[in-house]
């Protein structure tokens, strides 16, 4: 019998851990909208908004370990963005039912969907994040919008 009940608590255990390794909010990157909107004003920066499924999203699970969570990323992305990670994953209701108005607002239709939205907070593009899955592409997407933007 302790040998089934030790089983049971090392699956629960790996269990935990795979669904907390999943919502995990990558290094670089704020959860509070309002908050990144606010820093931005400050510095003068635009604001990357990443609508992501992180347990559940084939795309999304790809953009997280090809671009959106290398350092490299996160420190080029960051000079002229402060970013934002929404994630609705399955495994955390509360973090998803956290996160819903802003789908709701932002009117989200798929993911990983990302928004950029100028100082203000006004958004000026949105795309498919899996449309540019290597660092140097989306990089490349996120400077040809910023140069779009300022044409406007």
């Amino acid at each position: 019998m302790k040998a089934i009940t030790h089983l049971a608590a090392v699956a629960f255990g790996v269990a935990a851990l795979a669904t907390t390794a999943f919502s995990k909010v990558p290094k670089g990157w704020e959860t509070d909208v309002d908050a990144a909107i606010a820093i931005a004003k400050k510095d003068g920066k635009s604001v990357m908004l990443e609508f992501t499924g992180s347990d559940w999203c084939p795309p999304c699970i790809m953009m997280s370990k090809k671009v959106f969570s290398k350092e490299e990323f996160v420190t080029a992305a960051s000079k002229d963005f402060v970013l934002v990670h929404l994630d609705f994953p399955k495994g955390d209701p509360e973090l998803k039912k956290k996160n819903q108005p802003y789908a709701d607002k932002y009117k989200i239709e798929g993911f990983p969907t990302v928004i950029l939205l100028d100082k203000e907070g006004k958004e000026f593009t949105r795309f498919f994040a899996s449309q540019y899955p290597e660092i140097d592409k989306f990089l490349a997407h996120l400077k040809d919008s910023l140069e779009k933007k300022d044409l406007d």
